[in-house]
């Protein structure tokens, strides 16, 4: 099962403390911009056991179009991490369209 989180739950999950974002895109998309407070943990290496454990925190998965987190919460289920299946669908091209901020 996929959790769908919106980009107005991405901003208060930030805002609160109550994500963890992570962003899937590789170093060179991450560096041309992302969302502030994400943590980069590109699918072409992703090891589901570096996922942090945070209580209380939910883990929510961004890439650039939501295709790519997709494969992150498939490879963390088979690891064992249930917790880690929810994803910012539309992702960046949703929040850059939107014009949210992104930091560089």
């Amino acid at each position: 099962m996929v959790d769908v989180v919106t980009r107005d739950e991405v901003k208060a999950g930030l805002a609160d403390g109550s994500i963890t974002l992570i962003d899937v895109r590789e170093p060179n998309e991450f560096a041309a911009g992302h969302i502030a407070g994400a943590t980069l943990m590109p699918l072409s290496r992703f090891d589901p056991s570096k996922l942090p454990r945070d209580p209380g925190k939910r883990i929510v998965f961004c890439c650039r179009s939501g295709q790519r987190t997709l494969q992150a919460i498939e490879m963390s289920r088979l690891f064992g991490r249930g917790d880690a299946c929810a994803h910012y669908a539309g992702s960046m091209l949703d929040w850059v369209r939107a014009g949210e901020p992104v930091e560089v």
